[in-house]
């Protein structure tokens, strides 16, 4: 089996994958959603340790030792996959306030996989496949870059004000300003922009893979977040859509 076909159908699981959430509006039991009717639990900060530790090593290790010439944007493509993980892995987990919260190990066991396959799919291209990638004077990159970018900030602030609502101990709240105003979900809103953004920069099928992915993901969860946020909260704004400002 070829490098393609193995993302052609790992983009056809993440299909899969985003019609089974939607349609019977599964709940993956973590964070607010969490149950431990799901098996054995694990500490919901080192479950987000573990769950993103794969990305975070697989990529760059393969990427780096792989025998394939680099290049500048080589580099640079390595260099903003770890930025992202570095946080999501070292510092994001550790600056929840989420005392005595657990998660299913199941549910790490499977974002393992998730993240580990995305990471050696990555990885292998830029160390293994002799990849033409684009000049990096390209206007793909420069656009890539300021998507991605936007993406991380939309991301990091949104997940910033999430944490310091929870600081005030007062359980949950409806989230405002910024993006919170148009949608449930602009974390993961920035997150997915961020992936799209390294899709143009990387201009690879491995890259796009991953962008498919991260939506069919965070979407499905963003629509869960949104439903509880309206079934929690009578106030709760009416015309706010759930990741998709205006759309979705």
């Amino acid at each position: 089996m070829d490098f393609n076909t193995i993302n052609y159908i790992w983009i056809g699981v993440a299909l899969a994958t985003f019609l089974s959430l939607v349609i019977f509006k599964i709940k993956a039991p973590y964070g607010r959603h969490s149950n431990a009717q799901w098996g054995p639990m694990i500490s919901n900060k080192w479950g987000w340790f573990f769950m993103e530790l794969p990305a975070l090593v697989l990529m760059p290790v393969i990427a780096l030792f792989g025998d394939s010439e680099k290049n500048e944007l080589s580099y640079i493509i390595i260099s903003l996959w770890v930025l992202h993980y570095a946080n999501r892995t070292l510092i994001f987990p550790f600056k929840l306030k989420t005392k005595n919260k657990k998660m299913p190990l199941v549910i790490v066991g499977s974002a393992v996989l998730f993240n580990g396959v995305n990471g050696v799919l990555n990885g292998y291209f830029i160390g293994f496949m002799n990849p033409e990638l684009l000049d990096l004077n390209s206007i793909h990159v420069y656009i890539g870059l300021t998507v991605f970018f936007l993406g991380m900030v939309i991301n990091r602030w949104s997940d910033r004000k999430l944490i310091s609502l929870r600081e005030k101990q007062e359980g949950y709240q409806i989230p405002r300003g910024g993006l919170f105003e148009f949608i449930s979900c602009p974390n993961h809103f920035g997150e997915i922009v961020e992936w799209f953004g390294f899709a143009i920069i990387a201009w690879s099928l491995p890259a796009v893979t991953f962008a498919i992915w991260t939506f069919c993901n965070l979407s499905p969860r963003s629509l869960n977040h949104h439903d509880w946020y309206q079934t929690k909260f009578d106030n709760y704004p009416k015309k706010r859509k759930a990741v998709l400002p205006y759309l979705l």
